[in-house]
């Protein structure tokens, strides 16, 4: 009877997989068939569509700019948000739920509202500061925000950091050593699972960047579209691709076995030490 269940427990599970790995795969595979497609009804297959991705000038701009603003998000995200909630579940406790709910805002309000209330400001940042598609990242920053914020939080949450980082301060640690060699080993596959989301965010985003006038790769896609569909269909199946392999990379990066964490180091030595004190009192 077990043997019996297990074969139909591993019959489900891969007829589960291979449902999921056909709805997935099966846009994919349509766009790939349609960036290779000829001009004609007969047309043999040609790969014109993705040489030409290397020769749309708007096109390479856009993509360069779209990966400099996936590299500036999450670094910003996490420098701004990963302090915050620290220093507020140690100190601050009872802003928990304030902090909270100003990360989860943007979640309410629509796009075309964030877009009039931040045209003002990106006014004045493009007349003071730069004009460049860069300083998207500002707007990007908050529209990212719950999203990092449920993944961190749940990362938070699944360590003692009090503990933690009492221990690491009776050791002569200081906040930017707890942070960086405590908090931060030990949240290695939230801080990921979090900088994966902004970076899906980010290169896949177009309302904001269309309606401030601002030239990102989906804008870009958006208007070779009108020209040659074969190549931003190679281009968006490009975003996807790269995507997919980047969530591959980050999962076995937060998964890297036989690494020990700076608090898993001094946890054990400081327990040690205790003991020992123990016995000889």
């Amino acid at each position: 009877m077990q043997r019996s269940r297990r074969l139909k427990l591993l019959i489900f599970r891969w007829t589960v997989l291979v449902l999921v790995g056909i709805f997935f795969l099966g846009p994919l595979v349509a766009m790939l068939e349609f960036s290779t497609r000829g001009n004609a009804i007969n047309a043999p297959r040609t790969l014109e569509g993705w040489t030409q991705v290397g020769q749309t000038p708007g096109l390479v701009q856009g993509i360069v700019v779209s990966l400099e603003l996936a590299v500036i998000t999450p670094i910003a995200m996490l420098v701004l948000l990963l302090p915050t909630m620290v220093w507020v579940r140690l100190r601050l406790p009872r802003l928990k739920r304030i902090v909270e709910f100003v990360c989860l805002l943007p979640l309410t309000v629509p796009a075309i509202a964030l877009v009039v209330g931040l045209k003002p400001i990106y006014v004045w940042i493009e007349i003071n500061i730069s004009p460049e598609t860069q300083v998207l990242a500002f707007a990007y920053l908050i529209l990212v925000l719950p999203y990092s914020y449920r993944t961190l939080d749940a990362g938070l949450a699944a360590i003692d950091l009090k503990t933690l980082s009492e221990a690491a301060r009776s050791l002569g640690a200081g906040w930017a050593t707890v942070m960086l060699r405590v908090v931060v080993p030990n949240m290695r596959s939230a801080i990921l699972n979090a900088s994966l989301l902004t970076v899906a965010l980010v290169l896949g985003e177009y309302t904001i960047a269309n309606l401030l006038n601002f030239q990102n790769l989906q804008v870009e896609v958006a208007f070779v579209s009108l020209t040659s569909s074969n190549t931003s269909t190679a281009v968006a199946l490009g975003s996807l691709l790269f995507a997919f392999i980047l969530l591959l990379a980050l999962s076995f990066v937060g998964r890297a076995p036989g690494r020990r964490t700076r608090a898993e180091e001094i946890l054990p030595s400081s327990a040690s030490s205790a003991g020992i004190w123990g016995q000889r009192a």
